[in-house]
């Protein structure tokens, strides 16, 4: 018996040299890696840890709603997770995107409002999720923000917005545009009272969303290398017929042109809104 060695079996659809170099390749498990959109490089999910950030070039991939408030947050209560659209829409395989986008993001729409601590120090805080629909802003979405900034002035509290959009929804038409100015309405109301806004700029922040209520923080704050802009690159290239700079609508640019106040690091996003909003608080007392 020990003349005979045992040989793996082998299909005859198979290669034996197939076999063979398979048994020395070592098995990949599904789900573990990752490719990095900047440095293209292949990462170990477990290597970008809860940041989410790039070991290799300091890429920040985007978050869930639910990602964000773990690193952002002490204690969050979410609110008005069971608005519906006003005004019904009629369009083609509208539901289905939706269903599509619910079952895929375990979310009911593309923002998540609530109340938020960091540290002993409450503020009205809203997400946007560019997993959803890229973070389109309809009916919905337009009612949560304006009912988050209503509240927010209704109990004296600042208000910090995570913008990821690619602008308004166009499957509900004008009723998507209007809620720019309903938003926006909603943010004067707040600024008058003496309140505070903040805006945490992340990628993409685009469209409707950076024509209104994006940019009217008090103080606009971005992630490294967010594209920031309104139209679209490609659409700026056919119109112009002209090649735009590589970095074009980088928040990096942008806040070289004076739209944006600061760019800070996601690591370091917690600690500096926690100053911020305490430096408000103090002020808010010698008032």
């Amino acid at each position: 018996m020990g003349l005979f060695k045992k040989r793996p079996y082998i299909s005859l659809k198979q290669n034996p040299v197939d076999v063979e170099e398979s048994e020395k390749t070592p098995m990949i498990p599904d789900g573990k890696w990752i490719q990095c959109p900047h440095c293209q490089k292949t990462v170990y999910l477990e290597d970008i840890g809860e940041f989410q950030i790039c070991p290799n070039c300091d890429y920040h991939f985007r978050l869930t709603p639910k990602q964000r408030i773990s690193i952002m947050t002490d204690e969050f209560e979410e609110w008005f997770n069971d608005e519906q659209m006003k005004v019904a829409v009629d369009f083609p395989g509208y539901d289905l995107k939706q269903k599509k986008a619910r079952q895929t993001t375990g979310e009911e729409e593309a923002v998540t409002v609530g109340l938020a601590k960091i540290s002993h120090l409450p503020f009205v805080l809203a997400i946007m999720n560019p997993y959803f629909m890229m973070g389109s802003m309809g009916q919905v979405v337009g009612e949560k923000l304006t009912l988050a900034f209503e509240e927010a002035t209704k109990r004296k509290l600042p208000i910090i917005v995570c913008t990821a959009s690619g602008g308004a929804r166009m499957q509900e038409g004008i009723f998507s545009l209007m809620q720019m100015a309903k938003i926006s309405g909603a943010v004067q109301a707040h600024h008058l009272e003496g309140l505070l806004y903040i805006t945490v700029l992340t990628d993409p922040t685009t469209g409707g969303v950076t024509a209104s209520f994006a940019m009217q923080g008090d103080i606009i704050i971005s992630e490294a290398r967010a594209i920031v802009g309104f139209a679209g690159k490609r659409v700026i290239e056919q119109t112009m017929k002209e090649k735009l700079p590589d970095d074009f609508q980088q928040a990096e640019t942008v806040q070289a042109n004076g739209f944006i106040d600061a760019i800070i690091h996601r690591t370091q996003l917690k600690e500096t809104l926690k100053t911020i909003l305490s430096l408000h608080s103090l002020e808010e007392e010698f008032r």
